[in-house]
């Protein structure tokens, strides 16, 4: 019998996130900081909408490109947040979550053998999108010393004459890192002097708490050069509503929607009624959620500081990478050994790129009550190891 299998699918490895919630998922009295979920549920007047649309009937396909009103309310928020101008009939594109986004912004812009920068430790999508979409990725190891931002320098060594599209995963999953201007306007001109595009995914960008995110697309001649990805699972605590976007150049945008129009048709009806609502009228949602993350990752470094357990201060997102080197264990070793001896699941950093050795991913999307109990264990766990030493 013929090998059904695609070699190219087979020798992509499953997500390194997921093995541990397995786990947990059958383990008594675990706690788990390992889900990038927010643990709010989604506001009220937006679950509303979606709700009126499904009593008025509105459970018919939308345009391909999503919702006219939805697409117009992003073109909106996107002025109002960063000053910047889209063609909402034009220029964004309505996905299945930003992961789709990443997807097919990959495939309608590269051809075989085409580079792909990947900036590691970072999400672990990118790599495995590259590949099916015959790219190949070729990884950028960011350092703690540079507070995991990707400098002009590192960008320039990774470049050759295959190099085509850069990603820019910031404010970054796993680290909290973020680009602020200065840095975003130096990488930006490599950019252009090596005539590269950009794939910037945007998704935590509300979730920033020293200075008001940036986006590249928004420096001078870099909205040509770039597919800005969002979307309305973080910062509207709607995950599992499964609605991002992408804006792009119209050049770049047509060909991602004829991408979508085959294997999508569109994003879902009641999800973009809602969403709807949620551009016009969350901000206070979002202002709400992020003072409350911004407690629990002020209260994080606190106690890793208790702790002595070494953590570069994060500004976005909701993440923290501290670092587990002191103990002289893998980062697979030492998660597996805390969800064994103490229940507790957190994401060792080689999930997210072979530089991530020797950090541990925690999320604070969840509760100051299940932080304490967790870093609690994490306490009594790292204590024993350092009297074993």
């Amino acid at each position: 019998m013929r090998n059904p299998l695609s070699e190219r699918i087979v020798e992509i490895a499953p997500s390194g996130i997921r093995k541990f919630f397995d786990i947990v998922s059958e383990m008594k009295d675990a706690i788990s900081l390992g889900v990038g979920e927010p643990d709010f549920d989604t506001p009220w007047h937006i679950r509303d909408e979606g709700i009126y649309s499904l009593e008025r009937g509105r459970t018919f396909y939308t345009s391909n490109s999503g919702l006219k009103e939805l697409r117009e309310e992003i073109a909106r928020y996107l002025h109002r947040r960063y000053a910047m101008e889209y063609d909402p009939y034009s220029e964004i594109l309505v996905t299945v979550g930003g992961s789709e986004a990443i997807d097919i912004t990959m495939r309608a812009m590269l051809d075989p053998g085409d580079e792909v920068l990947i900036p590691q430790p970072s999400f672990v999508s990118y790599e495995p999108c590259a590949v099916l979409a015959g790219g190949v990725p070729v990884r950028i190891n960011l350092k703690e010393e540079n507070e995991f931002r990707l400098t002009a320098q590192e960008l320039e060594a990774a470049i050759t004459p295959k190099t085509k599209l850069l990603v820019l995963p910031f404010p970054n999953n796993p680290t909290g890192a973020v680009m602020e201007r200065k840095d975003l306007e130096a990488v930006a001109e490599v950019v252009k002097r090596h005539d590269l595009f950009v794939l910037s995914d945007e998704i935590y960008g509300d979730l920033t708490y020293l200075n008001q995110h940036v986006s590249i697309a928004s420096l001078p001649k870099m909205k040509e050069r770039t597919v800005l990805i969002n979307g309305f699972s973080k910062a509207y605590a709607m995950t599992g509503w499964r609605l991002g976007y992408a804006c792009a150049p119209k050049i770049i945008l047509e060909q991602m929607l004829k991408i979508h129009q085959f294997a999508i048709m569109c994003a879902p009806t009641t999800s973009q009624y809602a969403a709807v609502e949620a551009v016009k009228n969350g901000d206070e949602d979002i202002a709400m959620m992020r003072e409350e993350y911004n407690g629990r990752r002020r209260f994080l470094m606190h106690r890793f500081r208790e702790m002595g357990l070494s953590c570069f201060e994060p500004y976005g997102a909701f993440y923290v990478f501290p670092s587990i080197r002191e103990f002289g264990m893998t980062s697979d070793e030492f998660a597996n050994r805390l969800l064994r001896e103490e229940k507790v699941a957190v994401v060792p950093g080689t999930a997210f790129g072979a530089c991530g050795e020797g950090y541990l991913r925690i999320s604070y999307a969840y509760s100051l009550e299940t932080l304490k109990g967790a870093l609690e264990r994490v306490e009594h766990f790292i204590t024993g190891l350092r009297g074993g030493q």
